[in-house]
């Protein structure tokens, strides 16, 4: 044998065995397989050559790993499975799962075949919808024990340990306290048991509200939240205060019941109050702005008021003194009497003021009369013209009324109407009209207007146009 030829198989076989070990875990070459393909919602850490199992046994290894998307935007995990013939073919009812193989992460796709008779054909895809159930992985359970958790958990143990610690005889006690507890809730468990009960439908009940209240289960986390700082508030005035609070709440009820008849009856009262009240308290919503303007007036006036109130009691004392003093009712008698007199003559002249501005107007005229001068003195207005000749003329003696030509005719009303009582409400005087070619002795047969201020001018120069001081 040559030395050459041995060394050549030599190395052949060890290069066939290497390649072989390497593509080991990819199945070994020129052996039939059967292929299928998968979707998992997610792969889960599921890799290249993670091997496949059917009941615990290997049936084959994963040959990729790929994410697809669906039309509707949504991604999932796309396997390609090399599985050997012995497992074909694979039920189309079958469920696949990503199962953890080993604690440091590495994982295997189980299927778990199905009932049906009719099974997926080399290049098939097992459908999502087979992807069931979730799997569970250890290290999803581990995550949940995070770093507020872990030390949740180490102040309950501590907690739980410090009120066990030295307690043993009280939980020997307890324990045998049960076995009497157990003897008389026996009837009360038999009647829980019991259908007619229908404990069932209580938890049933209890499992529906508790869906009703979920959505609203952070409103409510907030709630008690508020809650354990109000009760951690109550806490600081428990003692003696809120004990003595529901210590005399029982004697305070009593007192209660025995006065609500009583009350009743003002109650009702107060009810018919608030109702009358209503009208009023509409009425305030459209005056309250006057009413605060009348409040923000009135505090300059309040201020001022003690240094009235402070001079009303000597006033109040010097009335008195008054009032006593010798001659004091004689005088308000004698002021009574003048009243009384004076009443009768005040109806008729008052109206001469406050209806025709009579005495007014007199004072302005006679002021602007001699409103004019210089420095030596005041002049004093007036006209003068001649008066009209004819029969009985103004001009000289006469035995009658002037009555004529025109333009000589007497006008003279020595009461003329001044809205006194009895009369006309006007102001004749000042108002009449000159009536041309009449002679006219008494009321005008016509007036300007009912007033007087800026009326009387003209009824002046009227008059004094038709006949000067006839007038």
């Amino acid at each position: 044998m040559s030395p050459v030829l041995v060394g050549a198989v030599t190395v052949l076989v060890i290069i066939v065995a290497v390649f072989l070990a390497y593509n080991a875990n990819n199945g070994l070459p020129f052996v039939s397989t059967y292929d299928l393909k998968a979707r998992l919602p997610n792969a889960d850490a599921l890799v290249k050559a993670n091997e496949v199992r059917i009941g615990g046994a290997r049936v084959g290894v994963v040959k990729s790993v790929v994410p697809v998307q669906r039309k509707n935007g949504a991604v999932e995990a796309e396997l390609t499975l090399s599985l050997d013939k012995s497992a074909e073919p694979i039920p189309n009812d079958s469920t696949i799962e990503v199962r953890p193989k080993s604690p440091l992460g590495l994982k295997y796709l189980q299927i778990t075949p199905g009932s049906s008779t009719v099974g997926y054909k080399a290049g098939e895809t097992i459908p999502v919808r087979y992807a069931t159930p979730e799997p569970g992985d250890i290290d999803k359970f581990f995550d949940m024990f995070n770093t507020p958790t872990r030390k949740a958990i180490q102040r309950n143990l501590a907690g739980f340990g410090n009120a066990l610690a030295g307690r043993g005889p009280q939980l020997n006690e307890a324990i045998g306290a049960l076995r009497g507890f157990l003897e008389e809730g026996e009837p009360a468990s038999a009647t829980l048991a019991s259908p007619t009960t229908n404990f069932a439908g209580f938890f049933r009940a209890v499992a529906a509200l508790s869906a009703t209240v979920a959505p609203v289960a952070g409103e409510q986390a907030s709630m008690f939240v508020a809650l354990d700082r109000t009760f951690a508030a109550f806490a600081h005035v428990s003692s003696p205060y809120i004990e003595e609070t529901i210590e005399k709440g029982p004697p305070t009820l009593d007192t209660v019941n025995a006065g609500l008849p009583k009350i009743n009856p003002f109650l009702h009262d107060t009810a018919r109050f608030f109702t009358a009240l209503r009208p009023g308290a509409k009425a305030l919503e459209e005056t309250s702005p006057i009413i605060a303007e009348s409040l923000h007036a009135g505090i300059p006036a309040l201020n001022a008021s003690p240094v009235l109130n402070n001079q009303l009691l000597p006033t109040a004392q010097a009335l008195v003194a008054f009032q006593e003093a010798e001659g004091t009712m004689t005088g308000l008698q004698l002021l009574t009497d003048l009243n009384e007199n004076l009443e009768a003559p005040l109806r008729f002249i008052t109206p001469a003021q406050t209806t025709c501005n009579y005495f007014s107007l007199t004072f302005t005229q006679v002021a602007s009369a001699s409103g004019g001068g210089n420095k030596y003195g005041k002049w004093l207005n007036f006209i003068s013209f001649p008066p009209p000749e004819g029969t009985n003329s103004e001009s000289g003696q006469a035995s009658a009324p002037a009555n004529g030509p025109k333009g000589n005719h007497l006008h003279y009303n020595p009461l003329p109407n001044t809205a006194a009582p009895g009369q006309a409400r006007g102001c004749e005087a000042g108002n009449a009209k000159y009536a041309e070619g009449q002679t006219v002795i008494g009321e005008a047969p016509q007036v300007w207007s009912e007033q007087t201020e800026g009326i009387s001018q003209a009824s002046g120069s009227e008059s004094g146009s038709g006949g000067g001081g006839s007038e």
